[in-house]
């Protein structure tokens, strides 16, 4: 995963999780598809993101 952020226990990605909400897909839709996930897991997904990019900062040019 190339140092990528994942799902604990899992080689699905956060990025992944991501591209697929994005793409339309439900989190059922995306449990369909995975079913070693949890909805726990696309939510801490989900949190996660929110807190990087909470934590981001912005450089002025």
């Amino acid at each position: 995963m190339l140092g990528k952020p994942i799902i604990k226990d899992t080689r699905i990605t956060v990025e992944l999780i991501l591209k697929k909400l994005s793409e339309g897909l439900t989190v059922e839709d995306i449990i369909e598809a995975y079913p070693h996930l949890t909805k726990e897991d696309i939510l801490a997904a989900l949190s996660y993101s929110a807190d990087v990019i909470s934590q981001e900062e912005l450089i002025a040019s």
